[in-house]
């Protein structure tokens, strides 16, 4: 019930038309019935005293306006247009801004956490908006975290006071096993910073502490938290030290490892947070957000967030999914990151018709002789050199395999040797699977004029989207974990789909969603 007189009711004209405040105070019922949200209360206990359409419609606008929990729920005490949006009186204070939290929470958690995006898609497809519109650009960037990244230090203390925390008598192990540090000091160690050796010493006693302390727990049941502590102190722990330098490795003396451990862990407040190479020489920490989208309309077809590490968070692995519901082919659009060979084969089995910029080959000389100089028959296995020089590919596995050709005594006086190679054995080529398919793409890129035209006109688009995701300080996430953060991706984009159909005159007529021809 609401608090005094109904915004939309008494206000509508103060209300701006055209606007995704004004479709949710008019549609709001429609398109977040109260059905939609049953399984995620299947018992009364727990179930917010707020309607589910209302909390559902707060934070649609949340995320398109990126906003904290705190400031929504300012704007819905203070704003027409938020009170019109999510269903509130004139007068209605609003709620907690705890139970946006927990409404993300519960949804973060059921079946289907990306409901609010599936249901504007629905909208999508009622519309027919899409239908024809066969091309989809590819695309990712990094978002960052929402915690400080931890050095080495400070993520062992971390990790140890957690445990002590979580774990049923790890507090007393601690206090007999654990002499590196004052685990109960909310501060650094004191020591001198600045000189190597210090930091080398202690470095050493707090992994010598946490692994007594993991060798020392007793055998027992632990809960969800407690096992979460023991496993992120045992892995923070090992990541980021070695033997030292005299050591064998079995007399329990470390050091920092010399260079980053590949998937590190930057903070034990979000361990699936990593560091994050979108180029070689700039790095963030963070997760990936990739996206799919439709050029044409500017509609987002689907979206993810990953760890911004490991081989199945790669752009040409997460592209694959973008495009899995894609009902008929597709001309996807997308740099070199999702033209892989393993993910050319995948789509181009699914017949569809890739625009995917080729890696360029880089020569083993500068400006000598590239892969493409060489002449390679997978079928008849052979690789002949620019010089002539034929030689067997190896074949341990077949074409499905990595192969290589060892040109070996054949470079020895060879007149093209300084175009070619620089190694002693003389130069060995590696053929990767679908190297024909991969050597197919390079020439049409290089060859085919309509090819790089539609690549110029359909791939730039989906830099705007990027931008759209990361305007109003989106570029850092809020929340903490994979799960939370790529349910909000979701709903963002589910929220600039939803402003974009307005724009494009959606309307709810005779029982069903369609756009308004355009003029009227």
């Amino acid at each position: 019930m609401t608090v005094g007189p109904d915004v939309w009711a008494t206000c509508r004209e103060l209300i701006p038309a055209g606007s995704v405040f004004a479709f949710l105070a008019e549609h709001r019922g429609r398109l977040f019935p109260a059905e939609m949200f049953a399984d995620m209360y299947p018992s009364a206990n727990g179930r917010p005293s707020m309607p589910l359409q209302i909390l559902a419609a707060a934070i649609t606008v949340q995320a398109l306006h990126g906003m904290s929990d705190f400031e929504t729920v300012q704007e819905l005490r203070c704003d027409l247009r938020w009170k019109a949006a999510c269903g509130l009186g004139l007068h209605d204070m609003a709620f907690d801004p705890s139970l946006l939290a927990y409404f993300r929470r519960r949804l973060a958690r059921s079946t289907r956490p990306n409901r609010v995006f599936e249901a504007v898609r629905e909208v999508v497809k009622a519309t027919g908006v899409l239908k024809g519109k066969h091309r989809r650009a590819l695309d990712s960037t990094v978002l960052d975290d929402a915690v400080a990244t931890q050095d080495t230090v400070t993520q062992i203390i971390a990790a140890i006071r957690a445990v002590i925390r979580e774990v049923p008598g790890a507090d007393q192990i601690a206090a007999v096993q654990c002499t590196a540090h004052d685990y109960t000091d909310p501060g650094k160690p004191r020591i001198a910073w600045n000189n190597e050796q210090d930091r080398a010493v202690l470095v050493d006693a707090l992994v010598t502490d946490a692994l007594r302390l993991l060798g020392h727990l007793p055998d027992q049941e632990l809960g969800e938290k407690a096992a979460n502590a023991v496993g992120i102190l045992a892995l923070v722990a090992g990541q980021d030290v070695e033997p030292a330098q005299d050591s064998d490795g079995r007399d329990g003396r470390w050091r920092i490892t010399r260079g980053t451990a590949p998937g590190r862990m930057v903070s034990t407040v979000d361990p699936e947070s990593r560091h994050v190479h979108k180029t070689r020489s700039h790095q963030q920490d963070g997760y990936k957000a990739h996206l799919a989208f439709e050029p044409e309309t500017g509609l987002f077809t689907a979206v993810a967030l990953t760890p911004g590490a490991g081989p199945e968070h790669h752009e040409a692995a997460v592209g694959l999914d973008l495009l899995a519901d894609e009902e008929q082919p597709v001309d996807a659009f997308g740099d070199t990151a999702y033209s892989t060979g393993d993910a050319r084969h995948t789509l181009e089995a699914a017949r569809h018709r890739l625009f995917l910029k080729p890696a360029p080959l880089r020569a083993a000389v500068p400006g000598g002789f590239t892969l493409d100089d060489f002449a390679i028959d997978t079928a008849t296995a052979t690789v002949t050199c620019p010089q002539g020089h034929t030689v067997p590919l190896s074949d341990p596995g077949g074409q499905h395999h990595q192969r290589k050709a060892a040109f070996k005594d054949l470079c020895t006086g060879c007149p093209l040797r300084e175009r070619c190679t620089k190694a002693k054995a003389g130069r060995i080529l590696t053929i990767r699977p679908h190297h024909d398919q991969q050597t197919a793409a390079r020439q049409q890129a290089a060859t085919d004029p309509d090819w790089h035209a539609a690549y110029r006109r359909w791939r730039p688009p989906v830099e705007r989207a990027v931008a759209w995701i990361v305007h109003r300080g989106n570029r850092r996430l809020r929340y903490i974990g994979t799960i939370k953060n790529d349910t909000w991706l979701h709903t963002r984009a589910a929220a600039l789909n939803l402003r974009r159909l307005i724009n494009l005159g959606l309307t709810h007529t005779n029982g069903t969603w369609h756009l308004a021809p355009a003029g009227t």
